[in-house]
């Protein structure tokens, strides 16, 4: 008999399987992180530093203030526990996990094969920087682009170089041994990956029923394209034979959640059979775009309600919610979005814009305050100040005027069209 799950049920499993039910600790250590990547199994890197680099922000999210040192220390940093790769998007993933990227590392090298693939009619260019590396050990591609044999590339406006390397650690040949401030150092996968696992071989059906199952466990509950996109796993055949063999072996159960449809009939959805399900959710977090909560668009709607697009590229004029909000997490409820910037030289976060979400209550302004106090002082920030753009920016910026610890400018936010 399958179970039926109530959408708050299910989302409160959902939470539950990210690590949002456990106590912050007072104090956050390597162990504590490693704790999280164990129950994520990836961290999504981004560029975007308005407020802190997404990769930062999942850890906050679930362990409150730490040492952002810590994670440069253990990911960042040559690494014997954490390699990049694209895991979702670009990624952390524990270094052990390499033998699971084999059938992406062979697709990428099959769809390169051709003749007139950017790898066959650039050999002589991916052969140079191949020497290089072996020659002269790790490397950053501004070590290389100097003598590089190369003309101006037009993808992302990279050269050739980085294009090579690129190209290389999709196929497994490279691997990232770091970075230098944000800048990748590549090396030959041999001087990165440790022999006894580069040589592991798992099989395609292997792994992608290994990295279903990590996804299941990850999600608590879930349907067949959540679990899909956790891994960005294309192969809807493969991912239907891994949930039945996953579902026979006794690990996924078979559930139906109130809501979870799609064209008036029931999405078809599993829970893990360690999925816990609490009583309640009580938390507070900022959650990055990237955050496994909501990075995939359907999930996020589908579960919380929230209907989310990054506006990065859009003009400002055009801007519903700002360049790059945050959905605020209170409870088991996603009930706004805030849209931080940090302002170093005047030493404030700025709240740029805040909006409701409809599954917004009273008092929830208090608990977003509380946790935009907390990023300030994460952020070495003195002070919060508020925009006048957005319908929660009014009560924000009260729950904040009414904490005595915060020293809060109230400014207007200057936008064409907006008062």
């Amino acid at each position: 008999m399958t179970d039926t799950l109530s959408p708050a049920q299910a989302r409160r499993i959902a939470l539950a399987a990210q690590g949002f039910t456990r106590a912050r600790p007072a104090t956050v250590s390597a162990r504590h992180l490693h704790r999280v990547m164990d129950r994520l199994g990836v961290l999504q890197i981004d560029s975007v530093n308005v407020f802190a680099r997404s990769h930062y922000l999942p850890l906050f999210s679930r362990l409150g203030s730490y040492d952002p040192a810590l994670l440069d220390r253990h990911f960042l940093s040559p690494s014997t526990r954490y390699i990049e790769y694209l895991a979702h998007e670009a990624t952390f993933v524990p270094v052990e996990d390499w033998p699971l990227w084999r059938f992406r590392r062979d697709d990428f090298r099959r769809r390169w094969a051709a003749e007139d693939s950017w790898l066959r009619s650039n050999a002589r260019t991916v052969q140079w920087v191949q020497d290089e590396l072996r020659t002269r050990g790790p490397l950053r591609p501004a070590d290389l682009r100097a003598d590089a044999p190369r003309e101006r590339g037009t993808w992302w406006d990279w050269d050739e170089v980085k294009l090579a390397l690129e190209h290389l650690w999709r196929t497994g040949d490279v691997a990232v041994r770091g970075r230098r401030g944000f800048e990748r150092v590549y090396a030959r996968a041999e001087d990165v990956i440790p022999e006894h696992i580069r040589t592991q071989d798992v099989s395609r059906e292997e792994a992608i029923r290994e990295l279903i199952r990590r996804a299941a466990r990850s999600s608590g509950v879930a349907t067949a394209a959540d679990l899909a996109d956790y891994y960005r796993i294309r192969d809807r055949v493969a991912v239907t034979t891994a949930i039945a063999e996953l579902v026979d072996a006794g690990e996924l159960q078979p559930v139906s959640v109130r809501g979870w449809e799609r064209g008036g009939r029931p999405l078809p959805a599993w829970r893990h059979r360690n999925a816990v399900l609490p009583r309640r959710v009580e938390t507070a977090a900022l959650l990055t775009p990237f955050d496994p909560v909501v990075w995939f668009r359907d999930r996020a709607l589908r579960t919380f309600g929230l209907d989310y697009r990054i506006e990065i590229y859009v003009p400002a004029a055009k801007r519903r919610y700002g360049y790059y909000s945050l959905p605020v997490l209170v409870g088991d409820r996603i009930v706004a979005r805030v849209d931080l910037k940090a302002d170093r030289a005047g030493s404030a976060l700025q709240v740029q814009s805040a909006w409701w979400e409809p599954q917004a209550r009273p008092g929830d302004a208090d608990a977003i305050a509380a946790e935009l106090l907390r990023a300030a002082r994460w952020q070495g920030l003195d002070h919060v100040s508020v925009s006048g753009w957005g319908d929660a920016t009014a009560a924000v910026h009260a729950a904040l005027s009414a904490d005595d610890t915060a020293a809060v400018r109230r400014h207007r936010h200057v936008r064409e069209g907006v008062a």
